[in-house]
This record gives structure tokens, C-alpha cells and sequence, in this order.
């Protein structure tokens, strides 16, 4: 049995390290959409964007409203562009793209550089 703990402990360890490591190549990848890309910051921009079909990727914080989540998410599906619902919150986000300030919902609209759109797609499916 003590082996058996320490079995689930060290499997354990290995999932949030593989999670940690997931959560530092999203960011690394938007860093690089930020300077070498275009993206747009904010509920009403995600919005205009996916009406205007030039989001590509869109990145929701963990505690974003359920409603306007759900809201996103629908105007995403009509605009056939892919969600990925980032593990941090607004602040983590915000930081993510190298803002002073929190941002719970982010557009990629030209991923530059990154390949973003293609690494975050097969996550969400």
C-alpha cells in the first residue's frame, strides 16, 4: 500500500507538471502573438471580431461570467473559430499578454509568428 501512495503521488506530480508546462507554452505562444501578431483585448472587440469573422482563436479566462462564456462561445461556433477556455483567471491572463491590467477575454485575430491556432485546436477538440 505505501508503495501504491507514492505510485499516485509521483503520478500525480507528473500531471500538474505536464499541466504547468501546457499552461507556459500557451503563454509563450501569445507572448509571441503579442509582438509579432495581432490580437484584440475585451469582451466587446471578441464580440466585433467574430461578427466580423477575423477572429481566429479565441481565449476565455476561468472566471469569466457563465453567461457571457456562453455567449462567446456561441458566437464562436457560428463564426467557426475555435474556444480554449485558459486555466488562469482574468489577472493570469492579462499578464499572460503582457498587460498591467486584468482581461478575461482575448481574440487572436493574426497569429503572427505563432502557431497558436493550430497547438490550442487540438486541446478544445
Amino acid at each position: 500500500p505505501p508503495l501504491a501512495s507514492a505510485a499516485a503521488a509521483m503520478s500525480e506530480g507528473k500531471v500538474t507538471k505536464k499541466k504547468k508546462s501546457g499552461v507556459e507554452s500557451i503563454n509563450s505562444r501569445l507572448a509571441l502573438v503579442m509582438k509579432s501578431g495581432k490580437a484584440v483585448l475585451g469582451y466587446k472587440s471578441t464580440m466585433k471580431s467574430l461578427r466580423q469573422g477575423k477572429a481566429k482563436l479565441v481565449l476565455i479566462g476561468s472566471n469569466c461570467p457563465p453567461l457571457r462564456k456562453s455567449e462567446i462561445e456561441y458566437y464562436a461556433m457560428l463564426a467557426k473559430t475555435s474556444v480554449h477556455h485558459y486555466s488562469g483567471n482574468n489577472i493570469a491572463l492579462g499578464t499572460a499578454c503582457g498587460k498591467m491590467f486584468r482581461c478575461s477575454v482575448l481574440t487572436v485575430t493574426d497569429p503572427g509568428d505563432s502557431d497558436i491556432v493550430r497547438s490550442v485546436v487540438p486541446e478544445s477538440a
